[in-house]
C-alpha cells in the first residue's frame, strides 16, 4: 500500500478537473473508487476536503492523495520521458511560429488534443519534449484549445514565464481573435452575444448549453469579414470570457452554427453539396499578450489546409482581412 502523498499541481495541469487530473496521473484509479475517496473526505486540495470530481485545479495547489491499495493505482503515469519517433518530433517542430527564451508559439493542427485523457494517446503535451532544446525542462502549457480547433497555442519556456503568462490569461490583458465560417447569415453583421453557459452530462458525453439560470456568464464579440451569399459567412470572433466551447455554442445559439460543427449544430452545420471538408472551421487566428520579458507581443497563425480550401471554394480572400486588434470588436 502506498502512503499518503502530497502532490503539487503543475502549470501544465492548471485548470484541469480533479477527476481528469487523477485519470492523467493515476490511470489505474477507477472513477468509482475516486468518488468513494471523495465522499469519505480522503482527498484534499490545499487542506480542504474535495467534494466534487469536477473541481478545477489551479497551478501551485497541493492535492492530498490518500493511500492507494493496488500498485497499479498508486503508480503515477510516466509521460514526460516517453520516447518520440523522429516523425513526431519533426511534426511539432514544424508547427512552431515563434520561439525565444521565454515563450514558444505553436500553430496547432485541427484534430489533435492539447492534453491527454481517457482514450487519448496522442496529444500536444506528450510531444513537448521535442521542443526542450538546451533548457532543463520541457515547455509548459499555459492555456488550451479544443481538439478540433486549429491555431495559436502559447507555451512557456520556464516556470517564471509560465507564472507570468498564466496570470495574464486570467485577466483582460490577453486578446484572442478567432476566424470561422458559419452556416447562414447572422441577423447583425457585428455585435455581442451574452449568453450564460453550463455543462450537461449525457450518455453521448459532456456538452455545453445555454443556461441563463445556473450557467456562468459568457460573452463573445463578433464581426463579419465577408460572406458567400446567404449560404455562409466568414466571421472574426473575440471571446471576452473563456468558457468551454463558448464560440461554438454561441454561434449555434444565434442560428448560425460553425461549419463542420456537428456536435452543436447537427446537420445544420454543413453545406449540402458543397465541396468542403466536414471538419470544424474554427481557427485561433491571432493573439496579443504581455510578453514575460516586457512589452506586448502579437502574432498571427496561417489557416490550416482544410480552411484554406474552403476559403478558395467560397471565394474568400485571406489577404483582404483587416489586421487583428486594429479596432475593438463591438
Amino acid at each position: 500500500m502506498s502512503g499518503v502523498q502530497t502532490v503539487e499541481v503543475s502549470r501544465e495541469d492548471d485548470g484541469l478537473r480533479l477527476d481528469k487530473w487523477f485519470k492523467k496521473h493515476y490511470p489505474g484509479l477507477t472513477f468509482g473508487r475516486l468518488q468513494k475517496l471523495l465522499r469519505t473526505g480522503q482527498i484534499r486540495v490545499d487542506g480542504s476536503k474535495a467534494k466534487e470530481p469536477s473541481l478545477r485545479l489551479e497551478a501551485g495547489q497541493s492535492v492530498r492523495v490518500p493511500p492507494l491499495e493496488r500498485e497499479k493505482d498508486a503508480k503515477p503515469i510516466q509521460t514526460a520521458n516517453q520516447r518520440l519517433t523522429r516523425d513526431e518530433a519533426e511534426a511539432i517542430r514544424s508547427w512552431v511560429l515563434h520561439q525565444d527564451d521565454h515563450v514558444i508559439i505553436l500553430n496547432k493542427p485541427a484534430g489533435l488534443a492539447v492534453q491527454g485523457g481517457s482514450g487519448t494517446k496522442q496529444h500536444v503535451d506528450r510531444l513537448l519534449g521535442a521542443l526542450k532544446g538546451d533548457y532543463p525542462d520541457k515547455p509548459r502549457l499555459v492555456h488550451r484549445l479544443d481538439k478540433d480547433t486549429s491555431g495559436i497555442l502559447v507555451l512557456a519556456r520556464t516556470q517564471r514565464a509560465a507564472q507570468a503568462l498564466t496570470a495574464a490569461f486570467r485577466t483582460k490583458d490577453v486578446r484572442k481573435a478567432y476566424w470561422a465560417v458559419v452556416v447562414g447569415v447572422p441577423e447583425m453583421s457585428q455585435g455581442r452575444i451574452d449568453l450564460a453557459l453550463s455543462k450537461r452530462h449525457s450518455k453521448s458525453g459532456e456538452r455545453m448549453v445555454v443556461d441563463e439560470f445556473e450557467g456562468k456568464r459568457a460573452v463573445t464579440a463578433f464581426k463579419t469579414i465577408d460572406q458567400a451569399g446567404r449560404r455562409a459567412v466568414w466571421l472574426e470572433m473575440e471571446p471576452i470570457t473563456g468558457r468551454t466551447h463558448q464560440l461554438r455554442v454561441h454561434m449555434q445559439a444565434i442560428g448560425t452554427p460553425i461549419l463542420g460543427d456537428g456536435k452543436y449544430g447537427g446537420g445544420e452545420a454543413f453545406l449540402p453539396g458543397a465541396e468542403v471538408a466536414k471538419q470544424l472551421h474554427l481557427h485561433a487566428r491571432a493573439i496579443r499578450f504581455p510578453h514575460p520579458a516586457g512589452g506586448m507581443f502579437e502574432i498571427i497563425a496561417p489557416l490550416p489546409a482544410h480552411m484554406k480550401e474552403t476559403w478558395a471554394y467560397l471565394g474568400f480572400d485571406e489577404a483582404s482581412a483587416p489586421p487583428p486588434f486594429e479596432e475593438d470588436l463591438p
